[in-house]
């Protein structure tokens, strides 16, 4: 984790030192997630996700982009009268590298690690802490697109492919898609 750490901050400090312009930012949006692997079968579930970032434009057709975000996501399964949900609140932290292809668009790839903040089991309206059994730490790959206009305004999706499994006894990853606005400043 310390060795994380270290990487994150020294990337940073180094897209700082060279970048062209430094831009602050927030995003919010809606996600729709679930879980993928051979023990779980669920449906997607609706969720949010708001946080900030910087944008390090280092060259007129690359940007370097840490994003500090709330997401929530999870799974849901409706099958054979029985309402059940997986809720997993995360603070994630995506380090995107942004090419601009065109005037205003760009395609987004990059590594992000998520800090779990809750994890609940829903059946029939009845709440379950599953913290304990929900693994501390997520890592998951990010592809995305976004479109920013000159006034600061950005519409983007992305697509968050899961790495890690997220519980102990099973073998579930994360499959978040996003789709939001940001404003750069």
């Amino acid at each position: 984790m310390k060795k994380i750490i270290f990487i994150v901050v020294a990337l940073l400090v180094s897209a700082a030192t060279y970048a062209q312009e430094a831009h602050f930012g927030v995003k919010a949006g809606m996600n729709l997630s679930n879980m993928t692997g051979d023990d779980i079968d669920g449906d997607m579930k609706a969720g949010i996700y708001l946080g900030g970032f910087v944008n390090f434009k280092l060259t007129e057709k690359f940007a370097l982009q840490p994003e500090l975000i709330y997401s929530q996501q999870g799974a849901k399964n409706d099958e054979g009268g029985v309402d059940e949900k997986l809720r997993t609140d995360y603070l994630n932290v995506p380090i995107m590298a942004k090419f601009y292809v065109s005037e205003g668009f760009n395609l987004q790839v990059g590594p992000q690690i998520g800090f779990l903040l809750k994890s609940e089991y829903e059946q029939d309206d009845v709440d379950v802490d599953i913290k304990d059994e929900t693994k501390g730490v997520d890592f998951s790959l990010g592809l995305g697109c976004e479109y920013e206009m000159e006034s600061g305004f950005g519409i983007n999706l992305r697509y968050n492919i899961g790495l890690s499994e997220v519980y102990d006894d099973i073998d579930p990853k994360h499959s978040v898609l996003q789709i939001g606005a940001s404003f750069k400043f």
